[in-house]
């Protein structure tokens, strides 16, 4: 009988790990160890402790993943029509949710993030499957209308073996969307998890083999991104990379891709405005900026982490705001605190690093400001959440991303304004606006360069929605039935008759 949440839970939080963990790459539908016998640590973000290791893949565990992956392509999945492959992705979902509380777990023991969390990133991978069980019969082409002589058509066919390279801060969503597309597609893919976040990858991996997905057609290699990464992205028998994380990362990625003139996808950084007009709810909109920055300790491309104020509530909103996140709890995220640890030390000092220079720059910390130490938490990574007055639109503290619960705020006089401070970065991921006036809402939607805009809800949307970004926040769209077009190429056919 499986464990109940929990004594899942208990188990975690008593002993520090969870048993059964898989402890290799997932490589032609079973677990192998590295071909070094290397093997990596892997960190609880909660307490600061080891909690268990992992295979530290390189060129060699690549190579045999691309292998299985090509010889999937062109054997059994190739075979399968649109619809078996749809009632492969529907058994996967269906085993997502059977396993959901393990799932849940192993993700806030890995991760950080507070379990009630982890627990809605299962249930997006088991929607995300679902959507994609359903779409994956789906794909037409289209009748081209060449006249009397000639008959056109045009079809989508699988682009080939498609490389995931998953962040660590949504490691099983951000899996799921790709992994589900690729399939649904056609395609074979090799996952390449985040080395501090293999671990609900690889248990991802495990249950769609055993929901009927033939051996070598889901692949995951775990190590870091100079080993294990830097050769996927870089193989020449990849044919496609969807890559989310950083934008100096993202660009190797493209320069490593260019030289096989491989396929590439990006997700890149934000550092997304969400505007509040002096006619929004308020309250409404205090949870929604709330919601925005704090979630998983703002550690999200596309958090709203500049809060765009109109001046003539700014003062009141501003008061209320930094008296709500004073009461925030932090804590392990097994625990279900109001804001969980963030990744790592490494990260935690940039964080800190950020928020001095905004400091020392002139920038009035409004709230918060400091590394936190709370109790029953041992050495865990958390920073208070933070809120930052910008003394203007170029300083760094606005311009730059920080990856944590730094909430930036910029005063602005009206709806031209906020649009103007919405434009002022580099990034163009997401925005978001709180206005009763549908009208100033759909102009700020229109004017603002952004790949998404959220009015009167922040991370509105689900799986049906496409997701990316502009400018140095990538480009290519994740989700949606435009997110299963990024793993096909279009092929004309025309006959003379």
């Amino acid at each position: 009988m499986s464990p109940t949440k929990a004594e899942l839970i208990a188990e975690a939080l008593e002993t520090g790990t969870l048993r059964g963990l898989p402890s290799g790459h997932f490589i032609g539908g079973q677990f192998v160890d590295a071909a070094s016998g290397a093997t990596m640590e892997c960190f609880d973000p909660g307490t600061g402790a080891v909690f268990a290791r992992f295979a530290a893949g390189d060129a060699d565990d690549v190579d045999r993943a691309v292998g299985d992956a090509a010889r999937a392509l062109t054997g059994e999945w190739q075979r399968a029509t649109p619809a078996e492959r749809g009632r492969i992705l529907g058994r996967t979902a269906e085993l997502i949710r059977q396993h959901a509380d393990r799932l849940a777990v192993a993700e806030a023991l890995d991760s950080g993030k507070r379990l009630v969390e982890a627990e809605a990133d299962v249930r997006s991978a088991a929607r995300t499957f679902e959507y994609y069980a359903g779409a994956a019969d789906k794909l037409e082409g289209i009748s081209l209308p060449l006249g009397p002589d000639h008959v056109g058509m045009t079809i989508e066919e699988p682009v080939g073996v498609a490389v995931q390279i998953v962040p660590w801060n949504y490691p099983l969503s951000t899996a799921a969307r790709g992994v589900a597309a690729a399939l649904a597609a056609g395609c074979t893919t090799i996952a390449k998890p985040a080395e501090q976040t293999p671990f609900s990858t690889l248990l991802l991996a495990e249950l769609a083999f055993a929901a009927g997905l033939p051996a070598g057609a889901f692949n995951v290699v775990t190590g870091t991104g100079r080993q294990a990464g830097a050769a996927l992205v870089g193989h020449p028998g990849v044919n496609h990379i969807t890559f989310t994380g950083s934008v100096p990362t993202g660009i190797d990625v493209m320069q490593q891709a260019a030289r096989n003139v491989t396929r590439v996808a990006l997700e890149l950084g934000g550092k997304s405005p969400l505007a509040v007009l002096a006619d929004c709810d308020i309250d409404t909109a205090l949870n929604g900026v709330i919601e925005a920055i704090y979630e998983n300790a703002g550690q999200i491309c596309s958090a709203g982490s500049r809060l765009v104020l109109e001046r003539s509530i700014s003062e009141n909103f501003i008061d209320r705001l930094v008296g709500r996140v004073g009461k925030l709890i932090l804590g392990h995220g097994l625990r279900n605190p109001d804001v969980g640890p963030v990744i790592s030390w490494s990260q935690l000092e940039k964080i800190e690093r950020h928020v001095a220079a905004a400091r020392a720059a002139g920038n009035a910390i409004l709230a918060g400001g400091a590394v936190a130490h709370p109790s029953n938490s041992g050495s865990g990574w958390f920073f208070e959440p933070t809120i930052i007055a910008a003394r203007a639109f170029d300083d760094p503290i606005v311009q730059e991303e920080i990856f944590g619960p730094v909430l930036t705020v910029q005063i602005v006089d009206d709806l031209d304004e906020a649009i103007a401070a919405a434009n002022c970065t580099d990034y163009a991921l997401v925005a978001g606006i709180y206005s009763r006036d549908l009208s100033k809402a759909y102009r700020f939607a229109r004017a603002v360069d952004a790949g998404q805009v959220y009015i009167n809800e922040f991370f509105a949307g689900g799986i049906q929605a496409p997701f990316g970004g502009n400018r140095k926040s990538g480009f290519g769209r994740a989700k949606g039935m435009e997110g299963l077009k990024s793993y096909c190429k279009l092929k004309t056919i025309v006959a003379r008759i």
